[in-house]
């Protein structure tokens, strides 16, 4: 099977970063469905695997956490899915990923693929918008809220993760939302999908905040710069708030949190596939209504760029434009 990988963490101006190859296609055994792969997305945490590589290294590494495809073939004890099922899925961390024609994953976190979307848009989902539904709804439990009136300050919301929790938020809850963003085509996508108040997290963003006069969140979630911007949070939240996270701030210390009884709460949608939690197969449900909302409308695919068919040279170049930090909602490839 046609594969892109890449053996050494060569920066992504490297002429070689990544190269086609040929593997042998693998077999589906136990709950694993093996998966005939036709659009994936590109997410930051492919370029953190990649720079994080031992330089010792000398296998393919196959990355790719987001993929659309067709069920090929299933393990003996697969319960949920059958040859021929359209499916949409994030992956796990620690196998092979997505940047191939053919993927092993585990049923119980993969999802039908939503009817109403084609399979770019469809691949432009599915982590960002579990890494999205587990902060809110299993983390900060934002369903938990008693004041309907109650606020969020979500950093950085024009990215995939960011965009997803925006439109979740106003698709499921009574939640105002303060959304950040810094540039103006940034700060028009957030308009179009539901922000209630945007303010430039390259200025002060303590005051803009204050300014809006609707008192101090009782939730934020940062979803990136959160080293940049902690004591902004600590000031901002409310006290008895929720503060969430999903990024690796260096040197963080969340001593200022103590004096408001702040609750602080980590997000890695890798948890349950990689440690094989008991509920595991939640990923799965959490993508089923994804697709569900988005057949009736509630929310939208954030794909934004197509970066053409599935090789080297368009993977090289996808993962430099995220690198730029100039992309809004995620960039999909499809076919081989």
């Amino acid at each position: 099977m046609k594969v892109v990988a890449y053996k050494k963490p060569c920066p992504i101006t490297h002429p070689n970063v990544f190269t086609d190859v040929e593997l042998a296609q693998p077999i589906a055994k136990d709950r694993d469905l093996l998966i005939a792969v036709h659009a994936i997305s590109i997410n930051p945490v492919d370029i953190k695997v990649r720079l994080r590589t031992p330089e010792s290294n000398n296998d393919w590494k196959i990355l790719g956490r987001d993929a659309v495809g067709t069920v090929q073939a299933v393990g003996e004890n697969v319960q949920n899915f059958k040859v021929g099922d359209q499916v949409f899925y994030a992956g796990t961390i620690n196998r092979d990923g997505s940047y191939a024609e053919y993927q092993l994953v585990d049923e119980r976190i993969v999802g039908h693929k939503p009817t109403t979307l084609n399979h770019a848009e469809a691949a432009a989902m599915p982590l960002t918008s579990i890494t999205a539904w587990e902060m809110l709804f299993d983390r900060l439990k934002v369903q938990d809220a008693s004041n309907q009136n109650a606020t969020i300050l979500v950093i950085g919301a024009a990215g995939g993760v960011g965009s997803i929790t925006v439109q979740l938020l106003k698709a499921l809850t009574d939640f105002k939302v303060i959304a950040t963003a810094s540039r103006p085509e940034s700060k028009a996508w957030l308009e179009q999908i539901g922000a209630d108040y945007i303010v430039d997290h390259r200025q002060p963003l303590e005051q803009q905040v204050l300014d809006l006069k609707i008192g101090l969140p009782s939730y934020i979630f940062a979803v990136t710069g959160t080293e940049n911007y902690t004591k902004n949070i600590e000031n901002l939240i409310a006290p008895q708030g929720h503060f969430g996270l999903i990024d690796d701030p260096e040197n963080f210390v969340i001593n200022g949190f103590k004096a408001k009884s702040v609750s602080i709460h980590w997000e890695s949608m890798f948890t349950r596939s990689v440690y094989q939690t008991t509920d595991m197969s939640r990923q799965g449900e959490i993508l089923d209504k994804i697709a569900e909302l988005v057949d009736e409308g509630k929310i939208k695919t954030t794909l934004s760029k197509t970066f053409g068919v599935i090789n080297a040279e368009n993977i090289t170049k996808a993962h430099a434009f995220i690198e730029s930090g100039k992309s809004i909602g995620k960039i999909v490839l499809e076919g081989f």
